[in-house]
């Protein structure tokens, strides 16, 4: 038999992996890439133009921008609300959310080797031409933090699981005759 969904029986690695999903649920709507540029001519010239050309969030981003941080999320509602299951647990649910977690910084290091692709050759050209560069946004590097702390908490997590694995079932005295 489970227990019921109790707040207070969370650890404080579940918390913390929901935590991560959410910051980088978060960071998804704040600039994920940006153009600069150190000249003063074209700096005017970017500043006159609308904000979403020259700042972009993750949803208008690439698919490196946007995916990697909803199975964060996924993965911290699952351990918070599965986490104190234990057959879960012992199947692998730390195991899961240490994957989930290192597949997500791996997407966003593609997304972040990728960044210039996410402007066609055209593009790019007219930006080398014009010495504007394309940078990484706050939110790129607040995302990839949530990802790789949800890693290590993940880990702690695993950790954590192992040992607890090694200790005798408790076992409820609820329906035992004296």
């Amino acid at each position: 038999m489970t227990q019921p969904f109790s707040v207070k029986s969370v650890t404080w690695r579940e918390w913390l992996g929901l935590a991560a999903g959410l910051l980088a649920l978060g960071s998804t709507f704040l600039p994920w890439t940006t153009l600069s540029t150190n000249k003063p001519d074209i700096e005017d010239i970017l500043s006159q133009l609308p904000h979403n050309e020259v700042v972009r969030d993750a949803w208008d981003s690439s698919f490196f921008a946007w995916c990697p941080p909803l199975p964060l999320l996924l993965a911290g509602l699952a351990v918070v609300v599965f986490g104190r299951v234990r057959r879960v647990r012992i199947s692998g649910l730390p195991h899961l959310w240490l994957v989930v977690a290192a597949a997500s910084v791996l997407l966003m290091v593609i997304g972040w080797l990728t960044l210039d692709w996410e402007f066609d050759a055209d593009q790019r050209g007219i930006f080398d031409a014009a010495g504007i560069a394309i940078g990484p946004g706050f939110g790129r590097f607040l995302g990839m933090f949530a990802a790789v702390a949800s890693g290590v908490v993940a880990f702690l997590d695993m950790r954590a699981m192992r040992a607890e694995s090694r200790q005798p079932r408790k076992r409820s005295l609820r329906g035992k005759s004296r």
